[in-house]
């Protein structure tokens, strides 16, 4: 990516503080049977830390190692190709799966460099961002010929994740009091992807961020990360920035603002981001656990009453995913779509 280019450059406000600490008490969670620990029990454990954090890892999460190191191995092995390569499968505003390396956030470019593809192929968003437009785009993914058996692995990681990441699904609805299976229906036709990511080493680490501040969309995202480290979430408490150290094999868990909204504000969509450094390249594997594009997200009626109202207006999925995605290819005039905007007026 060369030198530092003004595109890159946060706001002064928003600079990384680069000898920031590691944060104490994010939760790690053993999701492994035992004797000792009830469902109910963990399901709790969980809870507490959506409450709290709106972030935690696991470990003992029945992902398969070998896989997930054969993912590791191919995501560099793409990323080192020459450009020329990667771009044969450029995403674009008709083909949003693929290979991108100008992401904005909060309309700054992020110093990363991306490739996407769908869980389900094809998958059904709609074609504009207007509730009252029915119509439908159909969207493929786009895969390299380079590295050999790329799509065949990252297709067997995908389905190994998502198994996760409904696991951690219907332990969230438990810890609510609610049935296991309360939110399943919503992921029938679901709009998940999953995104590698790429950080070079950046000349001028203080000033840029492999990824601004941010909250994921959907209903929680699983992420591998490597052990060089850079991810930091803003605490909810007193809303101070903090490091998660790596830790080795696990995964971590962070709620998006549908669960937040379907939870009315119980359980937390941290912000977060990701600084980078001068010497070493770091990569991480997101999955989006995203709902289908039918789906009208509301606070459950089951948690809300006369005491604890709506805080948030109904709206589309499918509409608030297709509006948040286009904005992710060039600076806009305007901010992109957030949930507060369907915050209800106290």
């Amino acid at each position: 990516m060369g030198a530092l280019d003004s595109a890159f450059i946060q706001e002064a406000e928003h600079r990384p503080n680069l000898k920031m600490v590691e944060g104490e008490g994010i939760p790690l969670i053993d999701l492994s049977d035992s004797p000792a620990r009830t469902r109910e029990e963990l399901a709790s454990e969980i809870g507490n830390a959506c409450k709290k954090w709106g972030f935690f890892q696991v470990i003992n999460h029945g992902v398969p190692l070998g896989l997930r190191r054969r993912v590791e191995e191919l995501v560099k092995e793409f990323f080192d190709q020459p450009l020329e390569e990667k771009t044969k499968v450029k995403r674009d505003e008709v083909h949003p799966m693929g290979y991108h390396d100008s992401e904005h956030t909060k309309n700054v470019r992020d110093w990363k460099e991306v490739f996407d593809f769908f869980l389900q192929d094809p998958t059904l968003i709609p074609a504009l961002s207007h509730p009252e437009d029915k119509s439908l785009r159909k969207l493929t993914n786009q895969w390299p010929q380079n590295p050999p058996q790329f799509r065949e692995t990252c297709e067997e990681y995908a389905r190994e994740v998502e198994k996760l990441a409904f696991k951690l699904l219907e332990l969230i609805s438990l810890s609510l009091g609610l049935p296991a299976d309360r939110f399943n229906g919503y992921f029938k036709e679901q709009s998940s992807f999953l995104r590698f990511n790429h950080y070079p080493p950046c000349p001028q680490p203080e000033l840029a961020l492999g990824v601004g501040r941010h909250k994921d969309g959907g209903a929680l995202t699983v992420l591998s990360q490597d052990s060089v480290g850079g991810l930091q979430i803003q605490r909810r408490s007193d809303g101070e920035w903090i490091s998660i150290k790596p830790t080795p094999d696990a995964y971590v868990i962070n709620l998006g603002n549908a669960m937040q909204v379907w939870t009315n504000d119980l359980y937390w969509s941290a912000e977060h981001r990701v600084v980078v450094n001068t010497e070493k390249e770091r990569f991480s594997v997101p999955f989006f656990f995203f709902p289908g594009h039918r789906v009208s997200v509301k606070p459950l009626d089951e948690i809300t009453n006369e005491e604890n109202p709506p805080k948030y207006k109904e709206f589309n999925w499918g509409v608030f995913f297709a509006t948040r995605n286009r904005s992710d290819y060039k600076k806009q005039e305007v901010e992109n779509i957030q949930i507060d905007h369907f915050k209800v007026s106290e």
